[in-house]
């Protein structure tokens, strides 16, 4: 289909959520651009906005329909315009958002993101809205058009779906059953990326580690590993988010023995308390947890592992947290994603009695993230002196202007500024640099680039910003403890 107007439209996607969202957001782009449509220029209003949603962080329904009552004048002013909606709170709320922002054009749910482009040209025809949401996976999101925003790293979606019952989450509600990908086809997809100048995959899942659930095969997510591992060109694989239940040692010894897959790992806990990790139905205990990080730093010693903890869980006694702040204490994370519980329409817990008081979960939630911090700044000193490799990053560093330095990821992802050398490396060129301070949330290395490789990731990044069109930034994700934010999120699994 095309757009057949005198001039092409022009769009932008907003996304919110999750990693798995910014992945459909980049094939929303790709289909839109697949169907003439172009990315809006910096400070221009566009003639489509589509908001890809997430339902799980706290007040993302208030956030939506401020976001377009803001829309509305535009909306008003400009007859072209239209606005869809996609996402987790689409596939939640369906009809609602039509009836309560008449104005919206489509509402479109997370299995049927491919039909975008006709939605919108439906709703332009007949002049009035298009909600369409399905029950289960039309297509799965990786075999559609897409428009990446790094030239240098990419998801790669190995399985969409959950089928864990955690009474805190709605995400396997609106997202359905795991649903896997063939092997033979996500390593097709890696070895395209890799032709196109990426250097660094990340493997996605809501439960990555059970990957191969659909085909009866439990050992597959370790053979994949393996199976990037042989892939000329691909220097970093990274995979998120795992669920300690199904963690194997089979994956331990692939992330070991595998040259190219980081020794990395984020696994949520949620609670190191076994009886508030039997009221989320989490099927796992604390000793367990423990256990799984200890064969990991076993085999390998210099591993950074994060994690996300739900701090306020309905009916969370003080021992309950004593108990995750032992965990924590043991785990010596290089940084946690903290959360502060809150009721969530649609899940078990929100009806659960003990409800914790807001001032009693703040106040835990300062304590969690004060310890942490202290582990994370012990952990980052001893960087200190060490000679590493940086991926060097685009948008990193929010205040390398200032400093003049750039910024980028080491190979166990965490953030290091540098000091730039005669040469200006570019995005997806590798620097080799001595790490010379330690914050808790980043590292920093002011002495001299021991060496730049400029790399065929750094040429598609050069060739990407030669003058054209700007585009919608999506962005990467940051690693390092966010803003305090009192949601859990769709990685939180």
């Amino acid at each position: 289909m095309t757009v057949t107007q005198e001039s092409p439209r022009t769009y932008e996607v907003r996304t919110y959520g999750c990693q798995m969202n910014v992945h459909d957001s980049e094939r929303l782009s790709g289909l839109l651009e697949d169907a003439g449509y172009v990315p809006v220029a910096g400070g221009e209003t566009p003639d489509v906005v589509v908001f890809n949603t997430c339902a799980v962080r706290e007040n993302a329904d208030n956030r939506l329909y401020g976001n377009l009552g803001h829309l509305r004048p535009a909306k008003v002013r400009n007859p072209r315009m239209q606005i869809a909606v996609g996402g987790c709170l689409a596939q939640k709320d369906q009809g609602e958002i039509v009836r309560k922002a008449p104005w919206v054009d489509v509402v479109f749910g997370t299995h049927n993101i491919g039909s975008l482009p006709v939605l919108l040209e439906r709703a332009r025809i007949e002049g009035e809205a298009q909600v369409e949401l399905k029950e289960s996976l039309e297509v799965f999101p990786s075999t559609l058009p897409t428009r990446r925003e790094s030239a240098y790293a990419a998801w790669v979606a190995i399985s969409v779906g959950c089928n864990n019952t955690c009474t805190f989450c709605i995400v396997p509600s609106l997202r359905g059953k795991e649903k896997d990908r063939r092997p033979g086809d996500v390593l097709a997809e890696v070895r395209t990326l890799v032709e196109q100048g990426v250097l660094e995959v990340t493997l996605l899942g809501q439960n990555v580690n059970t990957y191969g659930v659909e085909f009866g095969d439990r050992l597959a997510f370790g053979k994949l590993l393996r199976a990037c591992g042989d892939i000329d060109g691909l220097e970093r694989v990274r995979f998120t988010s795992p669920h300690p239940a199904a963690f194997t040692d089979d994956v331990i010894a692939a992330m070991a023995e595998t040259p190219n897959v980081m020794h990395q790992l984020h696994m949520p806990l949620q609670s190191g308390s076994d009886r508030v990790l039997k009221a989320m139905r989490r099927s796992y205990r604390a000793e367990r947890y423990l256990g799984i990080i200890e064969r990991v730093r076993a085999a390998m010693p210099d591993a950074a592992i994060s994690t996300d903890i739900i701090v306020g869980f309905p009916g969370e006694t003080e021992e309950d947290f004593q108990a995750t702040l032992d965990v924590v204490r043991a785990s010596r994370f290089a940084n946690a994603y903290t959360f502060q519980y809150s009721i969530r329409p649609g899940t078990p817990a929100a009806t659960m009695p003990d409800q914790i008081p807001k001032e009693v979960v703040q106040e835990r939630y300062e304590r969690l993230v004060a310890l942490q911090d202290e582990i994370s700044w012990e952990e980052n000193k001893k960087q200190v002196g060490r000679t590493l490799e940086i991926l060097v990053a685009e948008g990193e560093g929010r205040k390398d202007d200032a400093t003049r330095r750039m910024s980028g990821r080491a190979p166990d992802n965490r953030l290091v500024h540098f000091a730039v050398g005669d040469e200006t490396p570019r995005p997806g060129d590798m620097v080799t640099v001595e790490v010379t301070y330690a914050a808790p949330h980043h590292l920093v290395a002011d002495g001299p680039t021991r060496a730049l490789r400029r790399t065929r990731a750094g040429d598609a990044w050069e060739a990407r910003v030669s003058p054209r069109t700007p585009g919608v930034m999506l962005g990467m994700p940051t690693v390092g403890r966010p803003a305090p934010a009192p949601a859990q999120g769709c990685s939180a699994h």
